[in-house]
């Protein structure tokens, strides 16, 4: 099972903020992290999918020295192998992934797992399987998570927090103008990419996120 002091930390984040270079409007990532953080974000995934392991390792050791400096996190996106060599926060896994429990086993003390899902069954599985935190969607539609279906709107955050405990933060569409109707929904905080990556002020557009999290 996920360590409760794990699970609690999550709690704190109220945004967890996902990498996406290509919607990055030609900023490199580290600036991109440092003006999040300096917005008030303090949990990052590096998800980029298009990099060898190779690639990923030097791209997530440039970003781990922002993180570290400045007291924030990051995780992975489903390369435990290259996580555990970064020294990594964590990692973020997908039902594709290998078995949470495999991993829960791989990984040091401390490190935390998210878990993707997009319906009840799914949360229900990460949580029995010891995850710290799920992310849930798409609630909103996206076009990064169109492959995954039409959107599941709001209801499904209220049907998966009455079963689950561990923190849920909505992913997909989330917007400063829709963070009260998920937080209200049961959400622990939300999940977004282009939200930040492609804003324009991203220190403000953190900020605005925020705000509208803590509003609840």
């Amino acid at each position: 099972m996920a360590s409760g002091s794990v699970s609690r930390l999550a709690l704190s984040w109220g945004l967890y903020v996902i990498t996406d270079r290509h919607q990055a409007l030609g900023r490199p990532l580290e600036e991109t992290l440092r003006e999040a953080i300096k917005g008030g974000a303090r949990a990052f995934q590096l998800r980029e999918k298009d990099l060898s392991a190779k690639e990923l390792f030097e791209l997530g050791s440039r970003l781990l020295r922002v993180t570290r400096k400045e007291g924030a996190l990051l995780l992975i996106n489903d390369r435990v192998d290259v996580a555990l060599a970064l020294g990594a926060d964590g990692v973020h896994l997908a039902q594709s992934s290998l078995p949470l429990g495999s991993v829960r086993c791989l990984l040091r003390k401390g490190m935390q797992i998210g878990v993707s899902c997009h319906n009840l069954a799914e949360a229900l599985k990460a949580e029995e399987g010891g995850a710290d935190f799920i992310t849930l969607g798409p609630i909103f539609p996206t076009p990064s998570k169109a492959r995954y279906g039409p959107p599941l709107g709001p209801g499904i955050i209220t049907e998966v927090r009455k079963k689950v405990s561990i923190p849920i933060f909505a992913l997909g569409g989330i917007k400063a103008s829709n963070v009260a109707e998920v937080m209200a929904s049961g959400a622990d905080g939300v999940a977004v990419i282009s939200a930040v990556m492609g804003a324009g002020d991203v220190a403000q557009a953190v900020g605005e996120l925020l705000i509208a999290v803590r509003a609840k």
